[in-house]
């Protein structure tokens, strides 16, 4: 198939794919330059970092796959793809379980005070008795969007000896039931933030997740804990997760994915030590990238034009639009 890389993915899979479809990189180019790309491709991949606009898509009119390399769906309109019955294919397990031990990471660095400790001790501050932290064990652990992510850190923090609660979207009793039997306690966002000391956002980015935790929201946060978030920028409203911080009501927080992102950023919590800060790197192990590549290979080759119906999913996925 004729396919169109858009993102950056592993080299080894890259280097197989090249070998077995027509394949042309549009990584880091302009939305002008990716519309004119595409024209004759059949197949697109890609992850965050590019939009994948209705312009880009319209351009393209043998367009039959796209491969999310990985799990958001916030930079794809996806109006667009329903009114065109195109094929979506995400893979979120690989980078599910790294964004889990990031986001695990972070709540051992945040509650050990690890880069605090480090930065004193390369300027040569012996600070021992001053560095005293938190362990995780006894602690609640409270996820906001018990998905892929969320319930792999949520069965790392049973594993650590933390007690660990959820919310979700669409809460049931069916869906309650499953997640008791994991260990995991679902129950309401309200009570997720008040009873929360670590605090993790996992939900993917959509109108209903857009703002979801502001001022109000925060206010609600147990005094003392830590915010995490691992999801996307727009969830949390950073000036009132700046405002919280510098105000003493949090202990601290980190975050991997930012209202703003890319080169030259500098986010606005960037003076506060007691903030964690990566740019956007959850799913970015080499293990999962490998994983995420080896997928795309497979996809690729068992895809199958005639075999396709609009909405489902592609072989070997399970992971429908």
């Amino acid at each position: 198939m004729k396919i169109l890389l858009a993102s950056k993915i592993d080299t080894g899979a890259l280097e197989i794919l090249s070998q077995r479809h027509d394949v042309v990189s549009g990584v880091g180019e302009t939305e002008a330059a990716l519309k004119n790309l595409i024209r004759d491709r059949e197949a697109l991949i890609f992850r965050s970092g590019v939009n994948i606009t209705a312009g880009i898509m319209a351009c393209a009119p043998d367009l039959q796959l796209l491969i999310r390399a990985g799990s958001g769906l916030d930079n794809v309109d996806l109006d667009y793809l329903r009114n065109h019955d195109l094929k979506l294919v995400r893979i979120p397990q690989p980078g599910a379980r790294a964004v889990a031990e990031l986001a695990f990471g972070m709540m051992l660095a945040l509650s050990r005070q690890i880069l605090v400790a480090d930065q004193l001790l390369r300027k040569g501050t012996w600070a021992k008795h001053q560095l005293r932290g938190h362990l995780l064990v006894n602690k609640q652990l409270g996820i906001v969007g018990l998905g892929n992510i969320g319930t792999l850190l949520g069965q790392m923090g049973l594993a650590w000896g933390m007690q660990v609660l959820g919310c979700v979207e669409h809460p049931s009793p069916e869906r309650a039931a499953q997640f008791e039997a994991k260990g995991l306690h679902l129950t309401d966002l309200n009570t997720v933030l008040s009873t929360a000391d670590y605090l993790c956002v996992c939900v993917p980015l959509k109108t209903t997740t857009s703002g979801l935790i502001g001022h109000d929201e925060l206010a609600m946060v147990k005094p003392g804990s830590f915010v995490l978030n691992m999801a996307r920028g727009g969830i949390i409203d950073e000036a009132a997760l700046s405002e919280a911080l510098r105000q003493g009501r949090l202990a601290g927080a980190a975050l991997d994915v930012h209202q703003t992102e890319g080169e030259n950023q500098i986010s606005p919590l960037a003076d506060l030590p007691n903030v964690v800060l990566t740019p956007h790197i959850g799913a970015m192990t080499i293990d999962s990238q490998r994983e995420i590549g080896r997928r795309i290979i497979d996809i690729m080759d068992d895809f199958d034009p005639a075999e396709q119906t609009p909405g489902g999913s592609a072989p070997g996925t399970g992971h429908p639009l």
